[in-house]
């Protein structure tokens, strides 16, 4: 008999919590349970099938038959525990088409909006102490200010073509390492952190990478492609998969016509090279949030529509890119395309019709 390795207790009087952080499952332990697992952790041995506790706690899973493989993470297990259970959101019914998802969102929606909404503002120490700021001045290249103003999050795609030569001013300006600011340097940088991109990364560590979904880019072969940044190419690394994209973004159909996708992973042995602490976790986040921004920017500059989201299925897309137990992890999707600029798609905005009718 084993301890399953992916449970950790909290203290809850007048008993303890355990919680199966893989399989996103609870369960709540009196004294007497409590004491019992204390001893089976001491000894799985003392295992007893005529034990009514014992048996139970081989149901719930806190004791499994086989050991369960837990492979070497790297570091601590706070960030392990976080990056775990934060994987695979529980669903109990991904959405097979567009309209299912449609209806299942907006009644997610109707029940968010059900319950008063957090206070926006902080709350104020002094009614005196705010400060009006002035109006943002305007820049002799308003091509930055064009990009902001433009920015926005669409969910229709036609479909259309993407150029090879604005997916590699693309990647370049989001991923790339600049070749413009290889003199921009001092001594007191060492060589393995020498490489800039457009964006800021904890520590210069540029520990996020970027993985293409090209379905409809001219002069490129769809599939799965890691950007490397070194030299500004990229390699193929998986044809596309079969079932649509949506499938893969927790059952966001509207997507599934998205020309380009990238894949923003996270290098979690580079963070862990330099900053040994389970808080180092948080900067793979910040950084994959800068590199987002930045990718929808470039994108809005050349004239594209951009969407992203953190929904997806982790260990299919671990597979798609070849990364299942790697220290390289994917964080978030960001993709663009030609797009009529809508912010709802179409099935959405006729199910709305439907609601008011």
């Amino acid at each position: 008999m084993y301890i399953n390795p992916y449970l950790f207790i909290l203290p809850r009087s007048p008993g303890q919590i355990v919680w199966n952080y893989k399989d996103h499952t609870q369960h709540e332990l009196d004294l007497d349970y409590s004491i019992r697992l204390t001893q089976l952790i001491n000894n799985p041995d003392l295992f007893d099938t005529h034990s009514i506790i014992d048996t139970q706690l081989l149901s719930a899973g806190i004791l499994t038959v086989s050991k369960i493989d837990n492979p070497q993470w790297g570091w601590d297990e706070l960030s392990k525990i976080y990056h775990i259970g934060t994987q695979n959101i529980p669903c109990e019914h991904t959405p097979q088409n567009i309209h299912e998802w449609s209806r299942q969102y907006l009644s997610h929606c109707n029940e968010v909006l059900a319950t008063p909404a957090p206070v926006k503002e902080r709350q104020q120490q002094e009614a005196g102490q705010r400060i009006a700021l002035p109006l943002p001045r305007e820049l002799r290249d308003d091509s930055l200010v064009h990009a902001l103003l433009q920015r926005k999050t669409c969910r229709t795609y036609t479909g259309a073509a993407m150029t090879l030569d604005d997916l590699g001013t693309l990647l370049y300006l989001s991923l790339g390492y600049l070749r413009e600011r290889d003199g921009d340097r001092d001594d007191s940088i060492a060589d393995d952190l020498g490489a800039r991109r457009s964006s800021p990364s904890g520590g210069g560590l540029n520990a996020c990478e970027g993985f293409l979904l090209v379905q409809n880019v001219d002069d490129l072969e769809p599939g799965i492609y890691a950007y490397q940044p070194t030299d500004h190419s990229i390699s193929r690394v998986n044809s596309l998969p079969q079932s649509a994209l949506g499938v893969l973004l927790a059952g966001q159909h509207f997507i599934n016509n998205l020309p380009l996708g990238l894949f923003i992973t996270a290098r979690f042995d580079r963070l862990w090279w330099k900053y040994e602490h389970s808080r180092a976790y948080r900067m793979a986040f910040v950084e994959a949030g800068h590199l987002s921004q930045t990718f929808q920017l470039v994108a809005t500059a050349l004239g594209l529509n951009t969407w992203l989201t953190g929904a997806f299925a982790d260990r299919q897309i671990e597979a798609l890119l070849k990364l299942e137990g790697s220290a390289e992890q994917p964080l978030f999707f960001v993709g663009c395309g030609e797009s009529d600029g809508q912010a709802m798609c179409q099935e959405m905005h006729g199910l709305l019709r439907e609601v008011q009718a």
